[in-house]
């Protein structure tokens, strides 16, 4: 998977994020989980395009691990809504199938980027 592939992915990611947050009950657990939902899964896909401009090594895998960390956020926090059956399962699963195959992408990534700064002098 090539840069452009990945962004278009991560972009694709945030937008059935947004959709998923616009769905959530208006009360005061579903107005909490869908604010920090909209923030850590729509990040990656912003710094995303960060990374692609990095000015480093380093900063490329700070950036990189940012992302990553989004995800795993934003893994959790469709857990607890899916554990909150405000949605079938299916709509669910689907949404943590990306976001988990998205979390294996960017640890590869980031491991093979220390891997490549490790071996440059």
């Amino acid at each position: 998977m090539n840069a452009f592939e990945l962004e278009t992915r991560l972009i694709g990611f945030a937008s059935r994020v947004m959709d998923l947050v616009e769905n959530l009950p208006t009360s005061l657990c579903g107005k909490h989980l869908g604010g920090q939902l909209l923030r850590s899964g729509t990040a990656p896909a912003l710094n995303y395009g960060e990374a692609q401009g990095a000015e480093s090594r380093e900063d490329f895998i700070h950036k990189m691990k940012v992302c990553l960390k989004e995800l795993r956020e934003t893994m959790a926090n469709l857990r607890i809504i899916q554990l909150r059956n405000y949605f079938p399962n299916t709509k669910m699963e689907s949404l943590i199938k990306e976001n988990n195959e998205l979390i294996s992408i960017f640890v590869a990534s980031t491991k093979t980027a220390v891997v490549h700064k490790k071996q440059k002098p």
